[in-house]
């Protein structure tokens, strides 16, 4: 299919197309568009019209019941501080953005202390620019984007707003059956009997009791950033506007406040209602 292109001519800059429907010409500096309708964007909408709907009372046990719930233990806000050292995977001229999420990936309350354990990692996507082409005034090049996990460790002592369950051991105990049994008649009298437990056999009583394992929730996260680049300068030996420099490592420190909700699933004795659970009458 032939294409139509009409093209405008670009001073100083180059600029590169990337679309496979645009041409460009080396010799002119010339950025070539493409007029054909055809290989533009599509979109398909569709409208969505309301549903009806019927409004339903809950029904729910009025006479009392116990239940098994998580119960907040506690709730804090954690803050450490972590620094790192990034290496781009290319020399960069500027950072555009730097978006992060925060994962934890351990939470962990060793018990009978009151200590909490936590672990995770911030995964940044660091979106920067690079350079393909620059004179005296200007720089040319593409947005690429580098993703890293950033991890972090530390541990801290919780004020419990509520005491978790007190832990249930294991136990062992053995227990022997009775036994009356011969005994060498060159050294007992026939009469003689040997009495005690039967040593041909154990007997043990295990009871392995499960408890609950307390667990965490997070709420939410404030991460303070300060990222500043390291050894900017010209690795291409190439001509660059007033100021213009590149780098590839940057070093990054970072506060971290993390709020965390601590639960244990509990059981809980829940009253009789003391409404009546009826719908009110509409108008």
């Amino acid at each position: 299919m032939k294409l139509e292109t009409e093209c405008t001519k670009v001073s100083n800059v180059n600029v590169f197309a990337n679309s496979p429907y645009s041409n460009r010409s080396p010799s002119n500096n010339k950025f070539c568009v493409s007029k054909n309708k055809e290989s533009c964007a599509d979109v398909d909408n569709t409208v969505l019209d309301n549903c009806p709907n019927t409004p339903l009372t809950p029904i729910g046990i009025t006479s009392g019941v116990i239940a098994k719930i998580p119960v907040v233990l506690a709730e804090l806000t954690v803050r450490f501080n972590v620094g790192a050292f990034i290496r781009l995977p290319e020399p960069a001229l500027e950072i555009k953005d730097i978006k992060k999420k925060l994962k934890i990936t351990q939470c962990m309350l060793l018990q009978p202390t009151n200590i909490l354990f936590i672990k995770g990692f911030i995964r940044k996507n660091i979106d920067y620019a690079t350079g393909s082409c620059s004179n005296r005034e200007g720089i040319c090049g593409e947005i690429h984007h580098c993703t890293i996990d950033v991890p972090f460790e530390c541990s801290t002592p919780v004020d419990y707003f509520f005491e978790p369950a007190p832990l249930v051991t294991n136990s062992s105990t053995e227990f022997e059956y009775f036994r009356v049994s011969d005994l060498p008649n060159q050294y007992f009298a026939e009469k003689d009997k040997l009495l005690s437990g039967d040593m041909s056999e154990i007997n043990q009583l295990r009871t392995i009791n499960f408890n609950e394992l307390p667990f965490c929730e997070l709420i939410s996260a404030n991460i303070y950033e300060f990222d500043e680049s390291i050894g900017r300068g010209n690795p291409y030996h190439a001509d660059l506007p007033t100021r213009e420099k590149f780098f590839s490592q940057l070093e990054e420190k970072m506060v971290i406040e993390l709020t965390i909700k601590l639960l244990q699933k509990r059981q809980v004795t829940i009253p009789a209602a003391a409404f009546d659970p009826s719908p009110c009458p509409r108008d």
